[in-house]
């Protein structure tokens, strides 16, 4: 989590705002292809892309 901590407080001092959305969007994305991976929901995700 320091590292978490660390990355926020790049972000607010740098004024790298922007930069939020595409982390953000990242850690969904490979959110979403850890848990499908191997499992029944699989065929339905890969539909949406």
């Amino acid at each position: 989590m320091n590292f978490v901590k660390e990355f926020l407080e790049f972000l607010k001092v740098r004024k790298k705002y922007w930069l939020l959305p595409i982390i953000i969007f990242l850690v969904i994305f490979g959110g979403l292809i850890v848990l499908t991976q191997g499992s029944a929901v699989a065929p339905f995700i890969y539909t949406i892309f």
